[in-house]
């Protein structure tokens, strides 16, 4: 595998210049056309194999979406391969096949895609507004039942998130809203944190590292990397309840999560508030 060390960095009169090694334009030059392969096969072979897994399995729409998302992730993992190391941990804490709320830190565009690496593909994302505005990827996340947030009002977003844990799926919000520049957690919003409270689910809270380093934000080449996601033990909703419950759930994750993060990283916590 590639080392991390081949995009070095030098400062010349106070300016950083990055240099690129072999292995990141190797990496740029095999990954971008194989995933762009990866993306119009999916698109192309999608109606013939949505019909099949309906004949098939006899799932509904959302569920045989979700299930081809989860596909394609894998897909595009597997093409990175080469060039990232994938570690997983914790993973125990998401076997039990029992329906929760995943919170995840937000550090990249391909975050996304390492929601592959979780054991489900039953994920329902709940996101901002604008990526349903892109005219072939909205069209996707409406027809897998992705939650836009940002358009609904609280009692839609309410029984919307009911009726996916009724199903047996989960649900997993960023609850940053944004991209960390610094690799810090941002504020959290207080959303995925009131439902867990009001619908009485477990929230299992999720730390993801190495995103940064791969594709951070406003930078359009990968780098060779490695990525960790960890899963921390669940959390009950329904120990957070009234209205001072959601806030102090919202606290206590937060915390956790940046624990988990400094020792992954091998920081102090202080650095990640």
């Amino acid at each position: 595998m590639a080392a991390v060390s081949d995009v070095v960095q030098e400062k010349s009169g106070g300016k950083v210049t990055r240099l690129f090694g072999p292995s990141v334009v190797v990496m740029n030059l095999v990954v971008y056309p194989l995933l762009a392969l990866c993306t119009v096969l999916g698109v192309l072979l999608f109606p013939l194999g949505f019909v099949l897994w309906k004949l098939v399995t006899n799932w509904d729409s959302g569920r045989i979406m979700r299930h081809f998302i989860w596909i394609y992730g894998q897909g595009c993992l597997f093409v990175m391969k080469p060039f990232v190391r994938f570690r997983r941990e914790g993973f125990q804490h998401l076997t039990s096949g029992e329906p929760c709320l995943l919170v995840v830190n937000h550090l990249s565009f391909f975050d996304t895609y390492c929601m592959a690496l979780l054991p489900t593909f039953d994920v329902t994302f709940a996101v901002r507004a604008w990526p349903f505005r892109m005219p072939w990827y909205g069209w996707f996340m409406r027809l897998a039942g992705y939650q836009d947030v940002e358009s609904l009002d609280w009692e839609e977003i309410l029984s919307s998130a009911a009726a996916t844990f009724s199903k047996g799926g989960h649900l997993l919000f960023f609850p940053e809203g944004h991209r960390s520049r610094t690799g810090g957690l941002q504020r959290f919003y207080n959303g995925a944190f009131r439902l867990a409270a009001e619908l009485d689910v477990r929230l299992v809270p999720l730390c993801l590292d190495g995103t940064n380093k791969l594709l951070p934000p406003k930078r359009l080449w990968f780098s060779p990397a490695e990525i960790v996601i960890r899963a921390l033990p669940p959390v009950e909703g329904k120990h957070f309840a009234g209205l001072e419950g959601p806030r102090q759930l919202r606290k206590l994750v937060k915390g956790q999560m940046t624990e988990a993060l400094a020792q992954m990283r091998g920081e102090d916590p202080e650095g990640l508030k």
